[in-house]
């Protein structure tokens, strides 16, 4: 048995504006969906499908998965994620690898962009 990375869900209670904020940062188009969720990418793309699904509170407490998104230019990067509604949670770490920035999503979900030297 071969098992494989495929996707990851985010909860979401604004699945479409928190499915287009991943949309634009990622370039990655919507597929068709079932009703009330929306999918960026199809299974055996090259990258795995982000799957949004429909909750109904907002997240509490800090998810302990999250995605790290590699950028060229990190204050490009950042600037990029707060145009599109996003926002920096101040924290930043350097090494001698390169940078990384925890960033928020609409709904507060954090990742992190990283630029490698």
């Amino acid at each position: 048995m071969s098992n494989r990375w495929i996707g990851v869900t985010i909860d979401c209670v604004d699945v479409e504006r928190t499915a287009a904020f991943w949309s634009a940062l990622l370039d990655r188009p919507t597929m068709p969906s079932r009703p009330g969720w929306v999918y960026l990418g199809r299974p055996g793309d090259p990258q795995p499908r982000l799957n949004f699904q429909p909750v109904t509170g907002p997240k509490r407490d800090k998810v302990r998965l999250h995605l790290d998104v590699g950028v060229d230019d990190i204050d490009q990067g950042i600037a990029q994620v707060v145009a599109l509604g996003g926002r920096s949670t101040g924290e930043r770490h350097d090494y001698d690898e390169g940078v990384v920035v925890v960033m928020a999503d609409p709904e507060d979900h954090e990742f992190c962009l990283v630029q490698y030297y």
